[in-house]
């Protein structure tokens, strides 16, 4: 038994030096050199779907908090201010079952931002895609319509940040 821990034990360790020795950095790491530690941001509230704009902005919020690893803040004390404005949400049928029905959607949601960092703009187009099911001959409820919404916009503010986490490597 004492033999399997320290197999182990050495194990991962020759793993977490060579991860360290050859320079492993988190995509994170490299997006905070290009964003700052302090994020603030503004959601652009779409007058054909307001309540989608409230789950948007809960949605950035908490992908920035988890993949930027940084604070969010007000615009006066931010290193970096976000305004997210966002498309319609556009669902397509991807299923049918043997009857014909659709039973299967892809929402869609297309998302630009404005990133501010000093005196610096730049403008990011990205777009994330959720897949959900329905009964069949049934409406797709609220609550999907919601969730596709939300599940697909931290798709869409997952590919900014590799976007972002990219433009930070090549800093470099």
């Amino acid at each position: 038994m004492r033999k399997i821990f320290v197999l182990k034990f050495l194990l991962l360790s020759v793993l977490s030096l060579l991860v360290v020795g050859c320079g492993y950095k988190p995509s994170s790491k490299y997006s905070r050199e290009v964003v700052g530690e302090k994020i603030s941001t503004s959601v652009i509230i779409s007058a054909q779907d307001p309540e989608n704009t409230v789950i948007i902005k809960d949605a950035v919020d908490a992908a920035i908090v988890e993949i930027f690893h940084a604070s969010l803040t007000t615009k006066d004390y931010s290193d970096t201010h976000l305004t997210i404005s966002i498309s319609p949400p556009r669902y397509a049928p991807i299923q049918y079952n043997a009857d014909g029905y659709v039973v299967g959607y892809r929402a869609t949601i297309s998302l630009v931002i404005q990133r501010q960092t000093g005196k610096t703009t730049k403008n990011y187009k990205t777009s994330g895609t959720y897949d959900f099911s329905i009964a069949p001959n049934a409406v797709v409820t609220d609550q999907d319509r919601f969730d596709a919404i939300k599940f697909s916009s931290i798709k869409a503010i997952a590919s900014f940040v590799a976007t972002v986490s990219a433009e930070g490597s090549r800093k470099k």
